[in-house]
């Protein structure tokens, strides 16, 4: 009834609106027609449905005169149709520099890590059934002796991420206790992840000790009643106290805990396992926690240890155990996929291997190289460029990022590029959102666009000088 007014109300418009095609008319269209096919009916349906609804809205609002050719709304519904079936988590050039970028999910795996993922993925698996017995196992017999082994603790064992590894601990160990931890590491980390809720959603009582940049070992001491079940400490792994700060060592910390029959639970959040203070990353190593006392460790799997997301609680059996066996253990388990990805990356690190994880190679990799591989690519790119295109090599600063080394800057150098036509934020959206291929995530550094080939694999880079050249016509 309303359509019928508003045609008779403005017949010129009802009749533009009368000449766009039915949904049928238009899947009839050859190049359509052959793309249902593999497409399905349905969803090209959806396409067509929607590219005629713009089409008349368009129409309605007078922003178009007359109606698309037809030859125009076939387009317009194969690009809807392509874009319906396109996924939406896709690969992405990371030219940012920062090696554990969270928002482009932290540590690529290894090749090693894949071949796992590829070869576990479409076949069965002996994920929770012992062989040598032919009885039901326990999947995380896979990795927990040897995570175990490489974190130098008795026992340990995965969940999906290290927020969820947190909250099973204080969970299993403390609910209706209290947690006695310093107010100086009450940290929130990405996306919201706060110490005080974790504490509060675990059903234990947080107890806050000392001062934001001084606590003493007397604090705890004093803090310490009846109800206290743990002694927590949380590593700032996003950001830095300087200037007159204090806290316990972790010796310290541990051997107060031993004398009250309390553990000591760190958070350590970043998941180093590997020594690199060669590239000048002072990043505390879970085996060093270990060595110094410490009962019970947590950490990502995604960030420096280099593998796939999870979460990891090492530490001693008598605590692992309780933990384990807590069902919500169950709820926050990780699949055969994740188990497959770390114990491959696990067993680089039992064999020494660590230029196999890619994101120890990049924090590695001498800023020289770097700039060699930066000029190299840019002599292969010169001559594709228009001539209103400036362009140069120039040192400068990587991260690692992934709440890991705040305050540490790897030196770099970068590809500095500026247009005339382009301005530098217009730069990197084009090269964001790119006709074809894979997005480049870039930076943007004063008026210039900065590409840092830290963190951009070799395999990369024809991808990449492709994506340069039609970003900057």
């Amino acid at each position: 009834m309303a359509l019928s007014s508003e045609r008779a109300a403005h017949p010129e418009r009802g009749s533009r609106l009368r000449e766009l095609p039915s949904v049928d008319e238009l899947l009839g269209r050859a190049r359509i027609a052959s793309r249902i096919g593999t497409a399905g009916h349905g969803l090209a349906a959806q396409a067509a449905r929607s590219v005629l609804a713009d089409a008349r809205a368009r129409l309605k609002d007078s922003t178009e005169a007359t109606p698309p050719a037809l030859e125009l709304l076939e387009e317009r519904t194969l690009a809807e149709i392509e874009a319906l079936l396109a996924p939406s988590l896709r690969p992405v050039i990371n030219a940012t520099g920062v090696v554990l970028h969270t928002n482009l999910g932290r540590a690529p795996l290894s090749a090693a890590a894949l071949a796992r993922i590829a070869e576990t993925a479409g076949r069965y698996a002996n994920l929770e059934y012992d062989i040598a017995s032919g009885t039901r196992g326990r999947r995380d017999a896979h990795t927990s002796r040897l995570l175990a082994e490489v974190a130098g603790t008795e026992s340990a064992i995965v969940v999906n991420n290290n927020a969820a590894a947190v909250f099973l601990a204080l969970h299993t160990l403390a609910k209706g206790a209290e947690v006695i931890v310093s107010r100086g590491e009450l940290v929130e980390i990405g996306d919201g992840f706060r110490i005080p809720d974790i504490l509060a959603e675990s059903g234990a009582t947080l107890r806050e000790v000392g001062t934001t940049n001084r606590t003493r070992l007397r604090d705890y001491e004093r803090a310490i009643n009846d109800r206290t079940r743990l002694l927590l400490r949380v590593h700032p792994s996003n950001f830095r106290i300087t200037g007159f700060t204090e806290r316990p060592s972790l010796e310290e910390l541990a051997a107060l805990g031993e004398r009250a029959g309390l553990p000591v639970f760190e958070d350590l959040g970043s998941g180093c396992l590997a020594d690199l203070s060669a590239s000048a990353v002072a990043e505390p190593l879970v085996r060093q926690s270990s060595r110094a006392g410490i009962a019970l460790i947590s950490f990502s799997g995604d960030k420096l240890l280099g593998g796939p997301q999870a979460g990891i609680l090492a530490g001693k059996k008598a605590l692992i155990e309780p933990i384990r066996a807590n069902p919500l253990f169950r709820a926050l388990r990780v699949d055969k996929l994740t188990i497959a990805a770390l114990e491959a990356t696990l067993q680089s690190y039992r064999r020494g291997a660590l230029e196999e994880i890619p994101a120890l190679a990049m924090i590695q990799l001498p800023p020289e190289e770097i700039a060699r591989r930066a000029r190299r690519f840019l002599e292969h790119l010169r001559p594709a460029l228009p001539s209103d295109a400036r362009v140069e090599v120039s040192a400068g600063f990587s991260v690692i990022g992934g709440g890991s080394t705040p305050d540490k800057q790897l030196p770099t150098h970068l590809i500095l590029l500026a247009s005339a036509r382009h301005s530098a934020a217009a730069l990197e959206e084009r090269l964001r959102k790119p006709a074809h291929g894979a997005p480049v995530i870039a930076r943007i550094a004063g008026d210039r666009l900065a590409l840092d080939f830290r963190t951009v694999s070799a395999a990369e880079e024809e991808a990449l000088d492709a994506a340069l050249a039609a970003a900057l016509r």
